[in-house]
């Protein structure tokens, strides 16, 4: 699935000349973490988050810096104390977010918020906002995705799960075979560490026409 076919097309979104009240109170309405800042063309200039907003100087009873920012050289004090003091969405969005094209893969899009640290991914096209990932977007798509479309015999399930072994499951390169009897899998190997049986369990669940999973790993702890 790629960007396009899961984003939020009708995005809440305000203008750098917004005062940050106006955008609290947007973010409120309608139940959003963030929106996106865009210029008069929908051309995306930066996100505006609750992150960002909690710095504000309206949730503090004085304009200090934070001990943070007293380590920073002038001229990036100076950037700090006006992005918790001015009033305008401009000055205190951040800039230059993460953003991906419609056809980016959700996969893609999680690795980046998982990365980043961030909620929502803005989908651009021709430096044109057109729509927006959050999370509660891929979690949609978790459950809208259709099952494997493997085929369910026996030896087709056995082929499946012989190719995920070396699809990046950490389970590349151990003696893990599997055989399979009316939809049961039965899993064989060197497979010392919990995360890796873990991992090779899932796998074998995964695969379409799976029934069950029985584990023959050898106690890594003999007594």
């Amino acid at each position: 699935m790629r960007a396009r076919d899961v984003m939020t097309t009708k995005v809440i979104r305000v203008s750098p000349d917004n005062s940050v009240r106006q955008a609290a109170k947007l973010m409120l309405d309608n139940h959003v973490s963030g929106l996106p800042v865009v210029d008069d063309e929908g051309h995306l200039l930066g996100v505006l988050s609750e992150g960002d907003l909690i710095r504000r100087t309206e949730l503090c009873s004085t304009m200090v810096a934070s001990p943070a920012e007293l380590d920073l050289p002038p001229d990036e004090r100076a950037k700090a104390f006006v992005r918790r003091c001015s009033w305008k969405v401009g000055d205190a969005m951040t800039t230059d977010p993460v953003t991906v094209d419609e056809d980016a893969s959700v996969v893609r899009v999680s690795r980046l918020m998982q990365e980043h640290g961030i909620k929502r991914v803005p989908v651009i096209r021709n430096e044109e906002l057109i729509g927006i990932v959050s999370r509660a977007d891929l979690l949609q798509a978790i459950l809208a995705a259709e099952q494997d479309e493997t085929l369910t015999d026996d030896q087709a399930i056995e082929r499946s799960i012989f190719t995920r072994l070396g699809e990046n499951t950490g389970l590349e390169g151990l003696d893990v075979t599997a055989a399979v009897t009316d939809g049961i899998v039965h899993l064989w190997g060197c497979v010392e560490s919990t995360d890796l049986r873990h991992a090779a369990r899932i796998l074998a669940e995964n695969v379409r026409g799976v029934r069950g999973v029985v584990e023959h790993f050898p106690d890594p702890y003999p007594e």
